[in-house]
């Protein structure tokens, strides 16, 4: 029984390491941002969002969820709902596209187009997890970022 006290401490010791809470992701950039489809009530926007996992294994991403914010003005709202496999401690793109409600940047448009910089925000929660283990990590970001319409 002695014998098998260090590999039992060892195997909780595992399973209580393997089984840790995902950090949540680092945002990195903004890459490719681009108006699909403008229209005078509703525009579509796309972009390419870029992350680091600084977790030190491999997560599943399987749904995002959050509200988009410029110059802390509701802009819409993004939502992914698909599987993707995140690699341990490393970068990785997130393909965003929302729809845009224009009256929202009307109230700001002057102050868009005499800004050099506008902040861009988001709010809301990612889901992600290992073996079928999911958790709701929630996050919030909020960053000034060139925007060049012209």
């Amino acid at each position: 029984m002695t014998k098998l006290l260090p590999l039992l401490a060892v195997l909780i010791l595992g399973i209580t390491t393997s089984c840790q809470k995902p950090q949540a992701f680092d945002y990195r950039d903004i890459k490719n941002f681009k108006v699909e489809g403008f229209g005078a009530t509703k525009s579509r926007v796309s972009m390419d969002l870029v992350f680091f996992n600084p977790n030190s294994y491999g997560v599943d991403l399987k749904k995002v969820d959050s509200d988009i914010y410029l110059n802390s003005v509701l802009l819409g709202k993004f939502v992914l709902d698909t599987t993707m496999r995140i690699p341990q401690a490393s970068e990785f793109t997130l393909p965003a596209s929302f729809d845009v409600d224009m009256k929202n940047i009307l109230t700001n448009s002057l102050n868009l187009f005499l800004s050099k910089e506008v902040l861009i925000g988001a709010k809301g929660s990612t889901r992600v997890g290992k073996g079928g283990f999911y958790v709701t990590i929630p996050f919030t970001y909020e960053g000034k970022h060139k925007l060049n319409l012209f």
